[in-house]
């Protein structure tokens, strides 16, 4: 277990490793969206917020959250398989909450496939509440399930 992982702000260096995390364990099998171009794009934005543990040659995992208003959406989130259930997803996750407490997020919002029983598991967990099962939300092929957290009193 990973004591206490070092969370630092992605950058352009970051963004291909990042883009292959996703395709791996997020994208599989649905057309690959987040390659390194909007990655990068996304690391570049003021209305985004990107952070990985480890170099950018062997990440351990990463978070990418945008901002609108009074509402943070988790757009993309990952742990290395090797890394799983050590405690880093969930530090990682609590990072991520505590910048969007702070920037002035009401509630943060996050998608994940309908299969895919870990993640809804661990949101859950967190505190985070099924709200919708969209049928073929992914690529009008695979469906999902929006989640909601709510940080401060609606």
């Amino acid at each position: 277990m990973l004591a206490a992982p070092t969370i630092r702000i992605a950058t352009r260096a970051d963004a291909a490793a990042i883009a292959q995390m996703s395709r791996a364990y997020i994208e599989q099998g649905l057309p690959w969206s987040w390659r390194a171009g909007r990655v990068a794009r996304a690391i570049e934005s003021p209305d985004t917020n990107v952070v990985v543990v480890g170099p950018p040659e062997a990440l351990l995992a990463f978070g990418i959250m945008g901002y609108l208003d009074d509402d943070a959406h988790l757009l993309l989130f990952a742990v290395h398989h090797e890394h799983r259930r050590e405690g880093l997803g969930s530090k990682v996750l609590a990072w991520l909450e505590d910048v969007a407490r702070a920037a002035g997020a009401k509630r943060i919002r996050v998608e994940a496939r309908r299969d895919n029983e870990a993640a809804r598991s661990f949101y859950n967990e967190h505190g985070y509440h099924e709200q919708l099962i969209r049928t073929a939300m992914y690529s009008g092929v695979l469906d999902g399930v929006t989640l909601e957290k709510w940080l401060r009193m609606r």
